[in-house]
């Protein structure tokens, strides 16, 4: 099942709003602290949010002072929850064939949604045009040491080299995830115009892990790959 159709799916949309709402997951532990390190201020630029599910980022970037933010989903039922915001405009489109004017952004974000995306590389290209002169992107991803393994484990990594689609099992079956290498990540950036700023792999830590001992294994392997760039001037 495709990015572009798994959230739509009722029995993984109910699986993933719990884990949402029982905050079992990374996001409000690892991800959510990460990415917002990474973030510049958000106060009078426009922003483009890519895989905004039910638009918890978008929010926090319009708050801040964000003139304008276009959130984007492919999903119809995570836009129908989305929370509301006079600066934020909700738009439902695949990211595979999204299509935004030259130079119509200052900060291009996403959270936890490019792993599902089949064309890293052509993504990075259409969002450097799309960004303003020194614009930012700045995104998180499943960590490459995470979608490796052509079968889904908790320990261990194969398959690291051999890019391509993952099939897991994650509320359904068949879960389409895409693996690239960490260099591939970061090699499309500096292709396509891009200065790295940052790259991140948080990790819980040792209290962290006393807390909520179901979080030790993100000790031995780090989960997410979050990245900061900018376009070179």
């Amino acid at each position: 099942m495709k990015g572009s159709e798994l959230y739509d799916d009722p029995v993984f949309l109910a699986g993933y709003q719990k884990l949402r709402r029982e905050r079992l997951g990374l996001n409000d532990d690892l991800e959510i602290p990460a990415l917002t390190a990474l973030l510049p201020p958000a106060a009078g630029l426009r922003v483009l949010d890519l895989g905004c599910g039910e638009g918890a980022l978008a929010e926090r970037l319009a708050v801040a002072g964000a003139v304008e933010v276009l959130a984007v989903d492919a999903s119809a039922a995570m836009l129908a929850n989305a929370v509301q915001h006079p600066r934020i405009r909700y738009q439902r489109s695949d990211i595979a064939v999204l299509r935004v004017p030259a130079e119509s952004v200052d900060l291009v974000v996403s959270s936890l949604a490019l792993h599902y995306l089949e064309d890293f590389a052509g993504l990075v290209g259409r969002i450097s045009r799309w960004l303003s002169r020194a614009g930012k992107f700045v995104f998180s991803i499943e960590h490459p040491v995470v979608t490796a393994p052509l079968h889904a484990r908790d320990d261990g990594l194969d398959s690291y080299a051999d890019e391509g689609p993952r099939q897991r099992n994650w509320f359904v079956d068949d879960v389409v995830k895409y693996h690239r290498t960490t260099s591939s990540v970061l090699g499309a950036l500096l292709r396509h115009g891009f200065q790295l700023d940052a790259v991140a792999e948080p990790q819980p830590s040792p209290e962290q892990v006393r807390a909520n001992p179901r979080l030790a294994i993100h000790r031995d392997r780090p989960p997410l790959l979050l990245v900061a760039a900018s376009l070179r001037s």
